[in-house]
């Protein structure tokens, strides 16, 4: 039974937050896909994952390739990942359902705490995944540094 982490960004940009993110799952031997709303935002994504981090590869796709299967960290649009997911960041405001939770091992949402839009949806996805059971636990970096700040 999983958990899903909010991630509230403030301080750093998604670009500069999702490579640690990810560098922690794939430390946890767990397989990742990256959940987005709009393709070109993805590609955009891929581009940025591509220039860093600086002390190290990250590996990763772009969902629609011919080795989709075997990528540690895949980015996508879709619900459904080829690589086998242990662990499911979404981005943007991508939909993940209490039962998606229930099944991996891990689900960070990541959020735009600049954006009242996307703060307002992720106070909803709160409400809905903590409503249906699932564990929760909420983290900020406003003080400049990762803290969490509550748990369901």
């Amino acid at each position: 039974m999983g958990a899903a982490y909010f991630y509230h960004l403030t301080q750093k940009p998604l670009e500069a937050t999702l490579p640690m993110l990810l560098g922690k799952a794939l430390g946890a031997g767990w397989r990742v896909a990256v959940r987005g709303t709009d393709a070109a935002r993805m590609d955009w994504l891929d581009q940025k994952l591509w220039l860093g981090p600086e002390e190290g590869f990250l590996p990763h796709g772009r969902a629609g390739g011919p080795h989709d299967a075997a990528q540690p960290v895949l980015l996508t649009v879709e619900t459904e990942a080829a690589n086998d997911p242990q662990c499911v960041m979404t981005v943007d405001g991508a939909e993940i359902a209490p039962d998606e939770v229930q099944q991996l091992e891990r689900v960070c949402i990541l959020f735009d705490g600049n954006d009242p839009a996307a703060v307002d949806l992720a106070r909803s996805q709160w409400r809905s995944l903590t409503g249906a059971g699932c564990a929760a636990q909420y983290w900020s970096e406003e003080s400049g540094r990762w803290e969490k700040k509550a748990e369901a």
